[in-house]
C-alpha cells in the first residue's frame, strides 16, 4: 500500500476496540476509510498524505483490523471513538478526511466535537441520506445480514480476511454496516453551522450527484456570488469535482491527494 512505515495498533476507547495506524509526521491528519474497507482502501494516497504530516489511519468500528464491536453501528457514536482516540493519542485538533461511510463519520466529528476538527475533507459524502443518487439509496435497501455469504466472493471480502482479526466475524460486520446504511437523516442545519473549513470532493461519476455537492457547499456559504478580482468575496470553503472519477475508484487515483492537499496546507480560514 505504502512505502511509509507503519505498525497498527489496538486501543480500547468509548467501549471498543479501534486498530490504527500512523504514518510520517507533522500536522496530524486523521483518516476515516470507506464502507467494508480499511485505511488500506486510500492505497498510494496515503504515502501522499503522510508527505510532511502524521497521519492516522483509523479502521472504524468492526473494520479492518478493529475487533468485531458488540453493538449497533451508528454514525453519532463512530464520531464520539474517533474524539475519544484523538484524546488517547493526546491530539487536541487535527485536520480530518473521510471517505463514503468514513466521510459521514468525519461530519458528524465535526458536528458534535468541533473543537476537535481543525479543517475538514469529505470525499464522496452526503449529508443527507437522500443525497446519494436512487439506485445508490435501492442498493443500501436492499441489502442486510443475508448477504454477507455472497459477498465472501467480493475483493472487500478478500481485503478484510487478509487483516481482520477474525474473517469469522465477517458476518458481523455485514450485519451492523447493512443496518446502519438504512438509517434515514438530514444534517442540513447542522452543517450550515460548522466553524471549520471544508472541502468537498467527488468524483464526476461519483455515487454522489454534482448537484448534491453543490447543495452542501452552498450550506456552508459557498457558491453565492463571485470571488472578486482580489479575492474578497471567497469562503474558507472548497468544492473539488474531480475527472473521470467514480464512487469506487477516487480513493485510490492520485488526483484526490492532488486536490486536497493545498487545501490541507492553507494555514488560513478565509
Amino acid at each position: 500500500m505504502s512505502t511509509v512505515t507503519s505498525v497498527s495498533t489496538v486501543t480500547r476507547v468509548n467501549g471498543i476496540e479501534l486498530a490504527y495506524q500512523v504514518f510520517g509526521t507533522g500536522s496530524p491528519l486523521v483518516l476515516l476509510h470507506g464502507g467494508f474497507g480499511s485505511v488500506e482502501m486510500f492505497g498510494p494516497n496515503v504515502e501522499r498524505l503522510a508527505n510532511g504530516r502524521r497521519v492516522i489511519g483509523v479502521d472504524l468500528q468492526s473494520h479492518g483490523r478493529s475487533p468485531a464491536a458488540d453493538r449497533p453501528m451508528r454514525f453519532e457514536v463512530m464520531a464520539d471513538d474517533i474524539a475519544a482516540l484523538m484524546k488517547h493519542l493526546k491530539l487536541e485538533r487535527a485536520a480530518i478526511m473521510g471517505f463514503s461511510l468514513g466521510g459521514a463519520v468525519a461530519l458528524r466529528l465535526a458536528i458534535q466535537h468541533p473543537e476537535r476538527v481543525e479543517r475538514l475533507v469529505l470525499v464522496s459524502t452526503v449529508f443527507k441520506r437522500s443525497g446519494w443518487y436512487p439506485e445508490m439509496t435501492a442498493g443500501m435497501d436492499a441489502m442486510g445480514p443475508e448477504v454477507a455469504e455472497s459477498l465472501k466472493q467480493s475483493p472487500m471480502y478478500e481485503a478484510y480476511a487478509r487483516i481482520a482479526p477474525r474473517k469469522e466475524d465477517w458476518p458481523v460486520l455485514v450485519k451492523q454496516l447493512t443496518t446502519a446504511l438504512k438509517i434515514d437523516y438530514d444534517w442540513s442545519a447542522e452543517v450550515a453551522r460548522l466553524p471549520m473549513p471544508v472541502m468537498i470532493v467527488i468524483g464526476d461519476a461519483d455515487g454522489v450527484p454534482p448537484s448534491h455537492a453543490v447543495e452542501f457547499f452552498g450550506l456552508l456559504g459557498g457558491g453565492k456570488r463571485d470571488a472578486n478580482w482580489d479575492r474578497s468575496g471567497m469562503t474558507p470553503h472548497r468544492l473539488a469535482t474531480l475527472p473521470g472519477l467514480t464512487h469506487y475508484d477516487i480513493n485510490l487515483s492520485p488526483a484526490l491527494s492532488q486536490a486536497v492537499i493545498p487545501f490541507l496546507d492553507d494555514g488560513s480560514t478565509g
